[in-house]
């Protein structure tokens, strides 16, 4: 791999002016709808998944570490360095994997860029308009640096890209914010090259919402430093021995560059419905069509043939969870979940009581899967064996939305469901109204104070 030759040269460089090119004025419509929805999205998973005892832990240590209050956590009534609340904040939002995804990455865009770029903005009083515009450029960058990788990175080698290649997101978006210029941002990218860290094989345990945090908090890190004058390699992302080299196989810098139908990364943004690990989506939703459509119950079924991509066995194939975490990195257990019945979508659905359920036990000990080589992550086929007859269906969940408008729709009533709970019909009306007012707001104080 030459960084000189196949579109390389000056790369990161290329990256950072592209990140800094984003402008809120000539944001379309869409975009910026969008850009809205995955606000809302992420300060409702966040706001729900604040009590997660992974999150507590991580509350006290931050806590005991101290330091003077600037930004809001979200869902609480305190205040933290900026820092740490990105880490917290991308902590608990990624806690109940509930959160939306790019299959660009392939990853969770929004929760390592979100609240690096909200604690900064929060700290610097700056405009909603603001917020949106680098929450943007951060999202594209963390997608043009997935292409940049593909597919090795993620597939391959086993790096987590949330953690990954969410904190050059992380960084572009609290560049922009900052107002670096192309050489300074360059440098916060190749700052956040040398911290970018995460495993898949930590998918099942805490470590996994951990990463998400670690990309905010390093992205943020990373842009406050170039900001001071810290300087790094300008070519991080293609030089030898740089993050392309020693973190993937591959290397498409023409990836990188092209731009994506429609134009941006964002509007390929995927929400999820089913509070698990979103390469169990397209299996559930096949599963749901069956039952539903064929009046299907569990004992009837005498066998079940799920086939997914070869690239799901290190993602999502824990054969035999015990736990909530491990339940939603489970083809198998949220098959048998959504042929049983239960709502995916509860996240009191996922707990050691129904991985230990006699009934859906057996249930998911008759689902086989098939693992096919070349398939994309988002496609599954599934067939229901009963005594006398087989049922068949196919579900790709890749597939953007194609009404934004129905999809804010969706999301809002998913919003209503996680933070009503928590922050009671009043508050959670009051947070969604600003979050639709995002543009116009002159500060996030209204946010901030409707989420405490």
């Amino acid at each position: 791999m030459d960084a000189l030759t196949d579109g390389a040269a000056d790369l990161t460089l290329a990256l950072a002016r592209r990140a800094l090119a984003v402008r809120f004025a000539d944001l379309p419509d869409e975009i910026r709808a969008i850009a809205r929805q995955c606000v809302l999205d992420t300060l409702g998973v966040t706001i729900a998944g604040a009590n997660d005892p992974l999150v507590r832990m991580l509350e006290a240590e931050l806590v005991d570490q101290g330091g003077a209050g600037t930004a809001g956590v979200i869902g609480r009534n305190l205040t933290l360095p900026a820092l740490s609340a990105a880490l917290l904040n991308g902590t608990a939002s990624h806690a109940l994997d509930f959160d939306d995804v790019n299959l660009a990455m392939p990853g969770h865009a929004s929760v390592a860029v979100l609240p690096a770029v909200l604690a900064l903005a929060e700290e610097r009083g700056a405009s909603g308009a603001e917020l949106i515009a680098a929450f943007v450029a951060g999202y594209e960058t963390a997608c043009r640096v997935g292409r940049l990788v593909a597919p090795g990175h993620y597939d391959g080698l086993g790096f987590h890209a949330t953690g990954t290649l969410g904190t050059f997101g992380a960084a572009a978006g609290c560049a922009h914010l900052l107002g670096l210029d192309e050489q300074r941002t360059a440098h916060a990218l190749g700052i956040a090259a040398t911290q970018a860290a995460g495993l898949k094989s930590m998918f099942g345990t805490m470590c996994k919402p951990l990463h998400a945090g670690r990309a905010a908090y390093n992205g943020l890190l990373a842009a406050r430093l170039a900001a001071r004058g810290f300087t790094s390699r300008t070519d991080a992302l293609e030089c030898p021995q740089g993050f392309a080299r020693t973190h993937s196989p591959d290397f498409n810098p023409m990836a990188a560059l092209a731009d994506p139908e429609g134009g941006w990364h964002l509007r390929a943004n995927l929400f999820k419905y089913h509070a698990a690990c979103y390469f169990t989506h397209a299996a559930i939703e096949a599963a749901r069509e069956l039952r539903q459509q064929h009046s299907l119950t569990a004992e009837r079924i005498t066998g079940i043939v799920l086939r997914v991509g070869e690239c799901c066995d290190s993602i999502c194939n824990i054969p035999s969870p015990r736990t909530a975490l491990e339940a939603k990195f489970s083809l198998r257990q949220t098959t048998a979940m959504a042929l049983a019945g239960l709502d995916t979508g509860r996240l009191d659905t996922y707990a050691e009581a129904t991985c230990a359920n006699p009934a859906l036990v057996a249930l998911r000990e008759r689902v086989r899967i098939d693992l096919q080589p070349g398939w994309t992550h988002s496609r599954a086929e599934m067939d229901v064996h009963l005594v006398d007859q087989t049922f068949s269906a196919t579900h790709d969940s890749g597939i953007p939305a194609a009404d934004v408008a129905e999809q804010g729709r969706r999301l809002e009533l998913k919003f209503v469901g996680l933070v009503k709970p928590v922050l009671g019909r009043r508050k959670t009306t009051t947070l969604s109204q600003a979050v639709a007012e995002l543009d116009t707001l002159g500060s996030l104080a209204p946010i901030a104070e409707a989420w405490a």
